[in-house]
This record gives structure tokens, sequence and C-alpha cells, in this order.
């Protein structure tokens, strides 16, 4: 059965072979993958979650994962899942920087009125 998922807070599926994980970017699970890996910034983790890196991808389903079994997901864990790695933990964190600005701040220039 799949693990519920909850958009609004940013949870994302992800599946391994036949083991489905929930993922989502909390605060204590990206600072232990940061203190896991070494990273200096959320930029420097979130390039090493994109580009798939070995050791990012496993801490991530580590520390990321709030819902199902991370471990049973690791041992089964090949080459071929790494793509949909890469597109959960992306997603994952996304969903926490769609921050809402000012409409305002952004207005399109007027256009200039032609002089006679």
């Amino acid at each position: 059965m799949a693990e519920p998922v909850n958009g609004a807070r940013g949870e994302v599926a992800l599946k391994i072979d036949d083991v489905e994980l929930v993922v989502a970017a909390t605060m204590g699970g990206l600072s232990a993958m940061s203190s896991a890996l070494g990273c200096k910034s959320l930029s420097d983790l979130w390039q090493r979650l994109a580009g798939v890196e070995v050791a990012a991808t496993l801490a991530a389903i580590e520390f990321l994962t709030i819902k199902g079994d991370w471990a049973a997901a690791i041992k089964k864990i090949q080459l071929k899942h790494f793509a949909a790695c890469s597109v959960a933990f992306n997603q994952a964190i996304a969903a926490h920087l769609d921050v809402e600005g000012n409409e305002a701040a952004v207005e399109e220039p007027k256009a200039a009125t032609a002089k006679n």
C-alpha cells in the first residue's frame, strides 16, 4: 500500500523497487545530511543531491525519509533509481523555496509614451 503523501507540507513519494518512501526536506534532516556530507551551504547540498552523488543520495534516503523503511530502500537501491531520487529530493527542497513574493516589486515597467 502506498504511503500517504501531504504535498502541502512538501512531502514527496519515492519508490525504490518495492520499498515506498515519503521524503521531506525537514530542517533536522537537512542539517544531519549537511553534517554527514560536510556541506558548507544549502546550495552545496542541493547541487550534490541534484547531481545524484552516491553519498548524498544515500544520506538523503536516510535523513529525509519521514515515512517508510529507509534502511530497506538503501539495501535495494541501484543506479537505475537515482533519477527518481534526484527528482524527489529536488521537489522536496523546492517545495520550501516556492515563496510568494511582493507582486508590486516585480511589476512590468510601463511602456514609454511616444512624443510627437
